[in-house]
C-alpha cells in the first residue's frame, strides 16, 4: 500500500496541471468509491467545478475546488488503496477496465483507476480529521511524540502504524525507520528512552525525505500516453532508480544486514510483515 512518500510524488506530480481545470463531467464505475454519497450525487456536486490546488494529509490527496457561480470552495479527498493509480489521459484514449472514477476536464480526463476498489475518491473527509502531525512538519517534535509513546503498551513497530501518532508512515517506512535507529520493533513503545525516541524521530523524517528525493518504491510505468502517461505513484526527476532497490530491510528476509551481514529476519506483527536485524536492533 502506498505511503506518504509515494503519495507525495504523485501530488507532485499533478499540482501544476490540475489548477483551472473545469469538470466537465463525471463518470461513476465503481460507486463504492465515492460513499457515502450516490453517484449521481457526486456526480451532481463536481460537475463546473474548478479544480484550485492539490495537497497531501498523510496518505491523502486533497484536492481543492471551487464551485461554479457561488465559487464556495470544497475539498475532494482521494486515497490510493493497495491498487489505485489517478494520472491524467488524453480524452480520446480508452478508459481502463477497472476505471473508479473519470473527470472529464476538456481535452484531457483525469483517471483513478484501481482493480480491487479499495481506494476512495470522496466528499467525506472524516478519515482525516483524526490524523496525527505531518512527520516532516514543525508540528512533529521529539518530546510530544516521546508522551504518546508512552502512553501505549503495544511493540513500537505496531505503534508507528497507528495513524494518530503521526500522519503516513506505513509498514515499510516504520520497518526502515527502526532499522535505522537501531531498535527493536518488538520494544514496548513506553520503554524507548529519550535517547531512543529522538533517533527515531530523526531516522523517520531522514527515511521519508529520501524516499520523496528518490522516487518511490514502485516502479515506473510510463505505457500510457498524454500529460502524464500511466504515472503509478513516481519517479523524482533525475532519480535513477525506484527507491526499492534502497531499502535496507524492508523485504530482505535472508539477505545481509548492510551494517553486520547477518541474515536481515522476518516476523509478523498485527498481521503485517516486519524486517529487522536481530543483532542490530536488540531488545
Amino acid at each position: 500500500m502506498p505511503e506518504l512518500p509515494e503519495v507525495e510524488v504523485l501530488a507532485r506530480h499533478l499540482q501544476p496541471r490540475l489548477p483551472g481545470q473545469r469538470i466537465r463531467d463525471v463518470f461513476v464505475g465503481r460507486a463504492k468509491v465515492v460513499l457515502p454519497d450516490t453517484p449521481a450525487d457526486f456526480r451532481q456536486a463536481l460537475l463546473g467545478a474548478t479544480f484550485t490546488g492539490l495537497s497531501r494529509r498523510g496518505k491523502y490527496f486533497l484536492f481543492e475546488l471551487r464551485r461554479p457561480k457561488t465559487c464556495e470552495p470544497f475539498t475532494l479527498l482521494g486515497h490510493l488503496g493497495m491498487t489505485g493509480r489517478m494520472y491524467l489521459a488524453r480524452k480520446k484514449s480508452p478508459l481502463p477496465k477497472h476505471a473508479a472514477v473519470v473527470l472529464d476536464l476538456g481535452r484531457d480526463v483525469f483517471i483513478y483507476e484501481d482493480t480491487r476498489y479499495f481506494g476512495r475518491l470522496t466528499l467525506d473527509l472524516t478519515s482525516v480529521a483524526g490524523l496525527g502531525p505531518e512527520p516532516l512538519s514543525e508540528d512533529f517534535q521529539p518530546k510530544p511524540f516521546q508522551a504518546a509513546l508512552r502512553r501505549s503498551e503495544q511493540a513500537i513497530k505496531i505503534k508507528l502504524l497507528d495513524q494518530s501518532l503521526v500522519a503516513g508512515v506505513g509498514n515499510i517506512y516504520a520497518s526502515e525507520a527502526l532499522f535505522r535507529a537501531r531498535i527493536s520493533p518488538k520494544r514496548p513503545a513506553s520503554r524507548l528512552t529519550t535517547a531512543q525516541v529522538e533517533k527515531l524521530w530523526a531516522a523517520i523524517r531522514e527515511v521519508l525525505t529520501e524516499a520523496i528525493a528518490c522516487g518511490s518504491t514502485i516502479p515506473l510505468n510510463l505505457a500510457g500516453s498524454g500529460p502524464g502517461g500511466l504515472f503509478y505513484f513516481g519517479l523524482a526527476a533525475g532519480a535513477p532508480d525506484y527507491y526499492e532497490e534502497r531499502l535496507r530491510v524492508y523485504d530482505r528476509a535472508g539477505q545481509p544486514c548492510p551494517n553486520c551481514g547477518r541474515p536481515i529476519k522476518r516476523i509478523v506483527q498485527a498481521a503485517r510483515s516486519t524486517f529487522f536485524c536481530a543483532h542490530c536492533q536488540r531488545v
